[in-house]
């Protein structure tokens, strides 16, 4: 597995990957990679000739700088995961690399309005971060293909947007989310969870499971009021917000006929550790 550390040996090893004539799929991560990740990871090396990760904690997408400093990093457990799972390169820039004249973000990107919901109002600047970090990673790494996991469900809508909107010419693959075996979803930020705050966060899955039995003869009102009771009387639980949405606009429904697509999307902070999660309410099949 090759390692990548600046954007010109990235954009050197792709010019190689084009004279073969390699079909390229990519997989944007912020490294403390764990069973999510690799999931995606896998995906992406069965259906492409060349699998491209990239580990790059992006400090532009923090709004808020303790998190920032606070995200895990395990770079030489994530490259020994990403060998043993036959990727083909790795790319790890540092800041500088990236943006070589500060972190600020220079330009303003479409993202719709898809964007100006949920994180788009609890984390400001959060996806014209994401949005700028894809942009050049996009663009370097060439992808045909590049994979998100759905657990940040927002997030994928908003990639969408940005592909459309810079006329990208990459298919965007949304993978299912993975749980712990007690529901937990997967993701970095679990690593800082105390063991009694382990133990708790399993209630977040566990409470929007039993939403969607009690959506079928409840309003979306009701539905969402007690979701954020429920988690709101767990000890040392906040619901940040829950938002009951179309999954395709995610602009909020009232009623449950508004949509034959209806996902509720939920961040919650325990202790201050800051946790996702959705849950679909109603399919289009």
């Amino acid at each position: 597995m090759k390692i990548i550390r600046t954007l010109y040996d990235m954009t050197e090893y792709r010019v190689g990957l084009r004279e073969r004539n390699a079909s390229v799929g990519f997989v944007p991560t912020m490294g403390a990679l764990h069973e999510g990740h690799m999931s995606l990871v896998k995906q992406a090396v069965s259906e492409n000739m060349v699998t491209v990760v990239s580990v790059f904690v992006n400090p532009i997408q923090f709004n808020n700088k303790d998190d920032f400093e606070k995200y895990p990093r395990t770079e030489e457990e994530d490259f020994k995961l990403l060998a043993a799972a036959g990727v083909d390169a790795v790319f790890a820039p540092d800041a500088r690399e990236m943006y070589p004249e500060g972190n600020q973000n220079q330009k303003e990107y479409k993202l719709g309005k898809a964007a100006e919901v949920m994180e788009g109002l609890y984390r400001p600047g959060h996806f014209q971060g994401v949005a700028r970090v894809l942009d050049i990673l996009f663009r370097l790494v060439d992808p045909h293909r590049a994979y998100f996991g759905e657990k940040d469900f927002q997030q994928v809508a908003v990639v969408r947007n940005l592909v459309e909107s810079e006329g990208l010419k990459v298919d965007i693959v949304a993978c299912p989310i993975k749980r712990a075996s007690d529901g937990l979803a997967l993701s970095s930020r679990n690593s800082r969870l105390s063991k009694e705050q382990r133990e708790k966060a399993p209630e977040i899955y566990q409470t929007l499971k039993y939403s969607v039995e009690y959506s079928k003869d409840h309003s979306v009102q009701a539905t969402h009021d007690t979701v954020v009771e429920h988690l709101d009387a767990v000890p040392g639980m906040r619901v940040e917000y829950f938002q009951i949405v179309d999954a395709r606009t995610l602009a909020p429904v009232e009623e449950w006929d508004e949509s034959d697509w209806i996902v509720g999307c939920i961040t919650v902070y325990l202790g201050d550790v800051r946790l996702i999660d959705n849950i679909s309410y109603r399919l289009p099949y």
